[in-house]
């Protein structure tokens, strides 16, 4: 089977209780601006809901923005929802407020990357780009 056709699609999801979307929103545009479709979710939403739409939305990648401290939870809970609904073709990375110490369980869970404060927008839409399935053409 050959690769998928059309842009890379993103659902980009504030998951928790986390009401700070700046950082989300920038990372959507930068992400729209560089060619991918991008589904941005809205505050506050559950990880069910996350996984639901990117099944929906037949997504190429999950980027999660948590700045409540929950990341370990919250990013856990997405992967082991996209396994128990046999998509774990769509690949999960995240940033935000999320110390050095934590980022090693968290890719050991099945997060492909995180972005810490300082990331550019450059360096996240030049990894999606190379680390996610390229789009016809490219």
């Amino acid at each position: 089977m050959g690769v998928p056709a059309g842009p890379i699609r993103v659902v980009v999801a504030k998951p928790g209780l986390d009401g700070h979307d700046r950082g989300a929103k920038v990372i959507a545009r930068a992400l729209r601006d560089a060619g991918m479709e991008v589904i941005y979710t809205g505050l506050h939403q559950t990880p069910e809901q996350i996984v639901d739409t990117a099944i929906q939305e037949d997504a190429d990648a999950i980027g999660l923005s948590i700045l409540s401290g929950a990341h370990n939870t919250l990013f856990g809970a997405v992967i082991d929802l996209l396994k128990d609904r046999e998509a774990e073709d769509i690949l999960v990375f995240g940033g935000g407020i999320i110390p050095e110490a934590d980022i090693p369980p968290l890719k050991e869970k099945g997060v492909a990357e995180i972005f810490t404060p300082g990331a550019t927008t450059q360096s996240i839409v030049d990894w999606v780009r190379e680390n996610v399935r390229q789009p016809a053409g490219a």
